[in-house]
């Protein structure tokens, strides 16, 4: 199976996570610094050095496709209920529909990930 076309989906999951990782310390940063700044460290640090070969040109640490796959979920889910924690409703609702457009347009790459011959060696 060769890897999907993923542009648009590629441009829906960083904006994605650029919300992710701006609403999350938002959100946390009056429960926690220390949390809010983790938080970030997570968001950022578990999707740079854990990735599915074939997906992207450097892989630090080979995981399955399914890790990868939660991790694109935990960006999504990050970035939705903080944006409802912190942000107005007009901007929690746009992160909303940005969020459910990125699930849409993942779901081929996801496919690709979940395929048996996407896992790490």
């Amino acid at each position: 199976m060769e890897r999907p076309d993923d542009r648009i989906a590629s441009i829906l999951r960083f904006a994605t996570e650029l919300v992710a990782w701006t609403a999350t310390p938002w959100a946390l940063w009056g429960h926690s610094r220390l949390l809010a700044v983790l938080a970030v460290v997570v968001l950022i640090g578990l999707p740079t050095v854990f990735s599915t070969p074939g997906d992207k040109a450097q892989v630090i640490v080979p995981v399955p496709g399914a890790v990868t796959v939660l991790l694109v979920l935990l960006q999504l889910a990050a970035a939705v209920v903080a944006a409802w924690a912190a942000w107005p409703v007009w901007a929690a609702l746009t992160v909303s529909v940005l969020a459910a457009a990125t699930l849409v347009t993942e779901s081929p790459r996801w496919r690709w990930l979940l395929a048996t011959s996407r896992t790490a060696p």
